[in-house]
């Protein structure tokens, strides 16, 4: 049923009321309150004093009056609370930590706590052994199929007596299990591939663990034994550094294992401190270490029995003070016992790892290892080695690099904190060993870049003298190449260290090899000359891997020398002017690679590029760089990708300035239009930059040459009005006619203002229902009431055209918003509506609310003509008459009077603040429209409260006294 107020609500005739814009301003202005700096902040916490007694406190209480400052602390502002850091889940936590719960820490994890702690000894500067363990994996790699062979011995059952004899039983036991390892049956995995290989000795690490957890200990230690039987077998030797790094993990792990529980014995009745001392180890504790030492002596073969007990090397400090350098100094001597060259030089390696790990002061173990290592060096030459690598087809270079990761590390570990003094001995060791390249490369990679770098011409006589045939002269140089891009070398050997280095790597006739001498050296060539010499370094570069597309194997090395370069050359006025730069970019065809190329360079250029350029160099390079990345985009390319690189060039073109030369800068977003027509946040971000470059033309001109003027104008408005229309988001095509419409209009230019605006109404019955936002669909009604809210306000300043009649664009935009096909049961049209009347009660003023200077608008062309304001009224009736139905049609269903109400009370206000309330019947629609919003409760109490008050407020002005008769009919009411 149709409402009785809504019936009341006939159609009356539209009366404006005046406005004087100026003095309402005037009369509404805010008065302003100064505040003293730091008197209030709206995050600033409320302090609060309690100057009360507590009363009904517990019996025993003793608390009393509370000073501000206690109270204060008290009275916690949660805001502040979580600005410092005490959220309630670290409070649960910081409370949960009683001394009871510190004291049943277990002993493992506090062993492994004094283990940190312990090899932090070494300092930051030491490079840890899992540095190096990730790089040896990667690097020394096979394709040779691989086995495994172990003698796990016979399971028997440890079935034990009762009684008295349980414990020898047991003793003797343990005691069979070790002899069989030799005597019990074969297990042997064949064929397997390296991750086949990997897999295996990783289960193995988690079979130890396992065992170790049932308290199968001697379980344990026959997998450790076994698996340390395998570093004596170099059947694939190119394998052999990587097999190290492997079994040496289940070293490790059975190390910590047999630590662990020796500590936990020592922790009655309390943890041993950091600094125990052998007094504070009970003999339970004591009697368990001693047993394990005793179980590895028993160990019949010689590697084996040397890697377990280096393995628990650091269980010596439970027996006696000087055990653990005793046990190194015997340990080094039982290498010599190895026969393999190869094999002995990574046990070293290992005793010399674990020697730091637990007594890093203890030098003299080091320093004999390696002296023992390089009287080795004879056996290389041995039949038994010769012939072994002739068996595996292995050439003499190859098999020495696979000597480098165990001399870098013993090396590393003598150098450590080493004085200078001792790189000059090392200097004379190696000549007297006639210049050993091998040797040589590990000097130069261990010591400190700063004491290679001083050195560097002797370095490179050194190098100079070496014998090729054994181990490349490019790898010894790369070696001296990583300690220059670390540190300088006296500034006049500097050119002569670059000649002589390059004569060497630009003869590499590999192109792997070549390239990964020349990507260290590109490092130092940039740090110390100029463009010059860099570009002679890529064209040696290019011409070395362009020859059977050798840079397709080499994307990784080109794109460091990329990175190089770009750290060091951020001028790129002068990176372009390197002739064979672009060139160099030309060598990355892989579609991936050459985007992430180009992507790193416009990065670096947006970080330093503060200042805006118009250098024709930069210009057409970085050209060519962003179409390379706009190209790669294609129907597969993700949105993401999309958005990152029209970030990177939106970037650039904002970059781009050609200062007063507007001409130019319109041509540069031409060509900039049709290279990135793919993306379209570039071709909105080209938009805005024409539209803001129309604004400053106009700006800086100020009416000089206003016909050159004009016309650059309109030929910005011509770039928009033909760019738009590509655009596929259709809110970003209205949006931008609309501003360009707008820009047209501040420049006076009004045909071209008239054909956006038009576009756009002729646009909006092509808005569909729902769009894609974020990847969402939602609807599009909300989004359509903003633009057209936005597209209303600028009509007010647009003048009618001479051809189409009064408020033509008002009416098409009317037009429009009839004809479209609206969501069900949506009120957005007549909020359009509700929108569009104060348009029209500014236009019927005398003095338009604003204006664009130099520009008629209709206050101007029509000057107050009483057709025009007829034709406003009429128009203003019509759309009141289509809002007043509308509300009968809601109002004839009870679950739309909610609706009902927030129309009618948007109708009130409009009436209130633009018509003409002396006119009874317009005043009587106002207060039937407010009664029909109050009517079923659901209008806010609050906002009405204000808007009365308001209303009694603009009452006391004598223009306004009509309210008052208003106030009293205008009744609050409730739901009921």
């Amino acid at each position: 049923m149709v409402s009785h107020d809504s019936r009341k609500m006939a159609a009356v005739q539209w009366r404006f009321r005046g406005r004087k814009y100026e003095e309402e301003l005037q009369v509404r202005r805010l008065e302003a309150t100064p505040v003293e700096f730091g008197e209030y902040h709206p995050l600033k916490p409320i302090m609060v004093t309690d100057t009360k007694t507590r009363r009904g406190a517990r019996k025993g209480s003793t608390s009393s009056s509370s000073s501000s400052s206690s109270s204060a602390a008290a009275t916690v502002d949660p805001l502040s609370s979580m600005l410092d850091g005490t959220d309630p889940l670290s409070m649960f936590a910081a409370a949960s930590q009683t001394p009871a719960m510190s004291h049943s820490v277990s002993a493992g994890d506090l062993g492994r706590k004094r283990g940190e702690k312990e090899e932090q000894a070494l300092g930051l500067d030491f490079e840890p052994w899992a540095g190096k363990r990730a790089e040896i994996l990667a690097r020394f790699t096979t394709t040779e199929k691989l086995s495994i062979n172990l003698f796990m011995g016979a399971d028997k059952a440890n079935a034990q007596s009762p009684g008295s004899s349980a414990v020898s039983e047991k003793v003797r036991t343990r005691l069979e299990e070790l002899d069989d390892l030799e005597e019990g049956s074969q297990r042997e995995l064949l064929n397997l591939s390296q991750q086949d290989y990997a897999n295996r000795i990783e289960e193995l690490n988690q079979s130890l663990k396992e065992a170790w957890a049932s308290d199968q200990k001697v379980k344990a230690l026959k997998i450790v034994i076994q698996c340390s039987k395998l570093l004596s077998d170099t059947a694939v030797i190119q394998f052999y550094p990587s097999k190290f790094v492997l079994i040496t993990d289940i070293l490790d792990t059975f190390g910590r294992l047999v630590y662990d529980r020796i500590w936990s014995m020592c922790s009655e009745p309390r943890p041993l401190s950091d600094s125990f001392t052998v007094d504070d180890v009970n003999d339970t504790a004591k009697e368990t270490c001693l047993n394990w030492f005793f179980k590895i002596a028993s160990i019949r073969e010689l590697l084996p029995r040397l890697y377990v007990e280096a393995a628990i090397l650091k269980c010596n400090r439970f027996l006696n003070k000087s055990g653990i350098q005793e046990t190194l100094t015997r340990l080094t001597a039982m290498v010599r016992g190895i026969g393999d060259p190869l094999v002995g030089a990574y046990t070293r390696a290992y005793l010399c790892r674990v020697g730091m790990e637990v007594a890093p002061h203890v030098k003299e173990s080091l320093n004999r290892n390696f002296f023992d290592l390089l009287g080795t060096f004879r056996q290389i030459n041995s039949e038994s080695v010769q012939n072994q690598l002739v068996m595996q087809r292995v050439e003499l270079p190859e098999y020495l690099t696979l000597y480098t990761p165990a001399i870098n590390w013993i090396l590393q570990c003598i150098a450590y904190r080493a004085p200078e003094v001792l790189l000059t001995e090392m200097i004379e060791r190696c000549k007297r060993l006639g210049n050993n390249p091998l040797l040589l490369n590990s000097v130069m990679r261990a010591f400190r870049p700063e004491f290679v770098a001083a050195r560097a011409t002797d370095f490179i006589g050194m190098i100079k003298d070496c014998d090729e045939s054994n181990f490349p002269k490019h790898l010894l140089f790369g070696s001296l190449g990583r300690s220059l891009s670390c540190a300088d070398p006296p500034e006049s050997e500097r050119l002569t260290i670059l000649n002589e280095a390059w004569k060497v790597i630009t003869k590499v006739r590999s192109p792997r090899d070549y390239i990964n001498c020349a990507e260290i050296w590109v490092e130092f060539t940039c740090r110390h000359f100029t463009k010059r010499e860099v570009n002679t370094v890529l064209a040696d570069i290019i011409r070395h891997m362009t020859p059977d597309r050798a840079f397709e194997d080499a994307y990784t090395q080109l794109q460091s020398v990329i990175r190089r370069i770009l750290t060091y050359f951020n001028d790129f006025s002068v990176l372009f002017s390197m002739e064979r730069f672009l060139p160099f970019l030309d060598m990355f065809q892989k579609d991936s690679v050459r985007v992430e190329v180009c992507r790193s360079i416009m990065e670096v250029f947006l970080r330093h590029q503060l200042e805006p350029t118009r250098d024709p160099v930069i210009l057409n390079a970085m050209l060519h760089i962003c179409k390379t990345m706009h190209d790669s985009v294609n129907a597969l390319t993700l949105e993401d990708e999309k958005r990152s690189l029209a970030s990177l060039i939106i970037g650039f073109i904002r970059m781009v300035s050609f200062g007063r030369d507007f001409e130019q800068q319109l041509s540069f977003c031409v060509e900039a239009r049709a290279t990135f027509c793919n993306l379209e946040p570039v071709l909105m971000q080209l938009i805005h930059m024409v539209n803001q470059l129309a604004m400053e033309t106009r700006r800086v001109m100020k009416g000089s040459h206003s016909r050159k003027t004009a016309a650059f104008v309109r030929a910005c408005a011509a770039y928009s009005f033909i760019t738009i229309p590509s655009l596929s988001s259709i809110f970003s095509r209205l949006n931008l006619y609309l501003l360009s419409g707008q820009v047209a209009l501040a420049n006076q230019c009004l045909s071209q203002a008239d054909a956006f605006l038009k576009a756009a109404v002729s646009l909006l019955p092509e808005v569909p229902r729902s769009i894609s936002v974020e990847g969402k669909l939602r609807s599009s009604e909300s989004y359509l009431l903003d633009f057209i809210s936005n597209f209303i306000g600028t009509l007010l300043v647009v003048p009618d055209h001479p051809e189409h009649g009064v408020l033509y664009l008002v009416r098409g935009l009317l037009n429009m918003v009839q004809d479209y096909v609206w969501e069900e049961n949506s009120d957005a049209k007549v909020r359009i509506y509700i929108c569009a009347v104060p348009l029209l009660a500014a236009m019927s003023q005398e003095t338009y609310l604003y204006s664009i200077p130099k520009m008629d608008s209709n206050e101007t062309l029509y000057g107050g003509d009483p057709k025009f304001l007829s034709e406003i009224s009429k128009l203003c009736e019509a759309l009141i008459g289509q809002i007043l139905d509308h509300l009968k049609v809601l109002g004839q269903e009870e679950q739309y009077t909610r609706r009902q109400g927030s129309v009618a009370f948007s109708l009130f206000g409009v009436l209130l603040a633009h018509g003409d309330l002396r006119n009874n019947k317009l005043n009587q629609l106002a207060v039937n429209l407010w009664n029909l919003s109050h009517k079923h409760g659901y209008c806010d109490t609050r906002v009405s409260v204000r808007t009365l008050e308001s209303i009694k407020h603009h009452a006391q002005h004598a223009d306004m006294a009509h309210l008052s008769d208003m106030v009293p009919r205008l009744a609050l009411q409730s739901r009921t």
